[in-house]
């Protein structure tokens, strides 16, 4: 996997054929549009590109029905992530990074469960305005969550995710990501819908990809997302390229 312009790393598809083909089409390789497409993963550290990212939120949420708070204003303790092929952005999350004076925006809702893992010494982040296209193969989303552990984590000695999330989402993300429970249903103020506060120590998430990271189907028996997470040796390099494109 080669850089590509600013890019974080750059990844094809076409390995993934299988995931995002209709089985009528798997007797023909490499005919599907799809099996062409490279995705780019950056970062949006412009306000051009935090606004295309926003495009795409307002877009995935909007249909939904829930309103979503699409600032583009660049704050001190967030980055925006976005994936692009051939010139469309078709993924994008934020990663607000716990500041004594700044906070998460879980603080709205869930600041009395917080609160406790600060006093823990935990380092608190909180992955959030997380959409991706329907259309987009599921290593997008696996690529915009590594690439926020390894910003993180590796980088930044955070040592936890929290987030919130619609109920109804509460078990994809326990079954794909290992989150578990740490706050009641509550109503979030920023979309306007319930919420359930999750968390997720790094930790774990470090472990998962160590064990399966970049075997993708060759892992049939693991039904999480870690096998379509980077494997282990693109770290360094994925590293490098988020230092050099720091604000």
């Amino acid at each position: 996997m080669q850089p590509f312009d600013d890019t974080i790393i750059s990844f094809e598809a076409a390995k993934l054929r299988d995931l995002v083909i209709r089985e009528q089409d798997t007797a023909m390789p490499h005919t599907h549009p799809i099996d062409t497409q490279i995705f780019h993963i950056r970062m949006a550290s412009t306000a051009g590109k935090r606004e295309a990212a926003s495009l795409l939120l307002r877009k995935m949420y909007g249909w939904r029905g829930y309103d979503v708070d699409t600032e583009t204003t660049h704050a001190p303790n967030r980055i925006t992530l976005y994936a692009e092929t051939h010139g469309a952005t078709v993924g994008t999350m934020s990663l607000c990074l716990d500041d004594p004076d700044l906070g998460l925006p879980a603080d709205e809702n869930f600041r009395d469960k917080l609160v406790g893992l600060r006093e823990q010494g935990r380092r608190l982040c909180e992955p959030s305005r997380l959409a991706i296209d329907k259309d987009v193969s599921k290593r997008v989303f696996a690529a915009l969550i590594h690439i926020s552990y390894i910003y993180a984590h590796n980088i930044h000695g955070f040592t936890d995710y929290v987030i919130e999330v619609n109920p109804r989402h509460v078990m994809f993300y326990k079954r794909m990501l290992g989150f578990r429970d740490f706050g009641g249903e509550r109503t979030c103020s920023r979309v306007g819908a319930p919420a359930v506060l999750l968390r997720l120590e790094l930790d774990y998430m470090g472990e998962q990809i160590r064990r399966f990271g970049g075997q993708m189907e060759q892992a049939p028996g693991e039904r999480s997302f870690y096998p379509y997470f980077f494997p282990l040796r693109d770290e360094p390099g994925i590293t490098t390229r988020l230092i050099q494109g720091r604000d």
